[in-house]
């Protein structure tokens, strides 16, 4: 698409047979929105509300989850519109700005888990430490730094990208990421090693940190009595989990990117579709189900509702 009035619009093409199933699509992601807000707010909320709730794991659970929501309404709104327009059109300063906050928030995730993993080697290695450690300004600290360390490494390359020339005005996907670089004529050589540098810092370290912590809570656990064991099976499983399905998630957006050619328009749409609404969903289900607590609380509102 051209350039009109100094704004250039991105042609996003990576929608199968949208003229046909627009009310198909549209109906499956705003169900599938709606339930992501429902699901993550209700355990948000059991947090907020229940005192004994008010503890460092169950709030670094409640931010991840309010993390999932920022997360999704950086791409459902947009996508939603664009199952309903002629044109699926993006500006490319917009554009620029959803593939920022897309790899912020999935940053973000890597390191709250990586907080709640050293939550629970605190509580499980060094137990009689715990509240000394984990005081409150400590998990407040490490919150504002989970999202405010990723916003701050993503903002560079935007703005680097803003003045970059356009060879091509069609992006082969259904929302920003890092295909946009397939945009450019010629790719900032620092801006690629910069972004191999945030990669490691941001998701690499986090993940190599939350293996080596639960590989230590695993020894512990080991060698200590059943009741420390239960313990580290019942709080690290579900943390555990969260993880596995994530890496999975951000491995599939990177081999996407790279075989871009190489993978049917069909397959990669449905992929798209389908990591965009299972980490959101997953979460507060794996979190819901498997953390005592807070199944507890969920158990007794849903029977309140009920019984109401």
């Amino acid at each position: 698409l051209p350039e009109a009035m100094n704004i250039t619009y991105i042609n996003l093409d990576g929608h199968v047979e949208l003229e046909k199933y627009r009310i198909l699509y549209f109906f499956i992601m705003v169900t599938g929105y709606i339930l992501i807000l429902s699901c993550n707010s209700i355990i948000v909320y059991l947090v907020v509300i229940h005192k004994n709730l008010h503890e460092p794991m169950y709030i670094f659970i409640a931010a991840l989850l309010i993390n999932s929501v920022l997360f999704s309404t950086c791409i459902y709104p947009k996508l939603l519109i664009d199952f309903l327009s002629e044109k699926q059109i993006v500006s490319y300063q917009a554009c620029l700005t959803q593939t920022a906050a897309f790899y912020s928030l999935s940053c973000s995730e890597f390191l709250l888990l990586a907080a709640m993993a050293y939550d629970r080697f605190v509580s499980i290695c060094k137990p009689l430490q715990y509240h000394t450690i984990m005081r409150k300004r400590t998990v407040i600290i490490f919150l504002v730094l989970a999202w405010l360390v990723p916003a701050c490494h993503t903002v560079v390359p935007v703005i680097g990208n803003v003045n970059t020339k356009l060879c091509s005005f069609t992006l082969s996907g259904i929302f920003c990421n890092n295909i946009v670089n397939s945009l450019f004529c010629v790719a900032s050589r620092a801006l690629l090693i910069y972004g191999l540098v945030v990669l490691f810092n941001i998701a690499l370290l986090p993940m190599l940190f939350i293996l080596f912590t639960y590989t230590i809570i695993l020894v512990v656990a080991c060698r200590s009595c059943r009741e420390v064991r239960k313990k580290a099976a019942q709080t690290c499983l579900p943390h555990l989990l969260v993880l596995i399905n994530y890496s999975c998630l951000i491995t599939y957006d990177m081999i996407i990117i790279r075989l871009d050619s190489d993978i049917s328009k069909t397959a990669r749409f449905v992929m798209t579709m389908q990591m965009m609404m299972c980490n959101p969903l997953f979460n507060p289900i794996i979190y819901g189900l498997k953390m005592r607590e807070i199944y507890k609380h969920l158990s007794w509102l849903f029977c309140k509702v009920i019984v109401k």
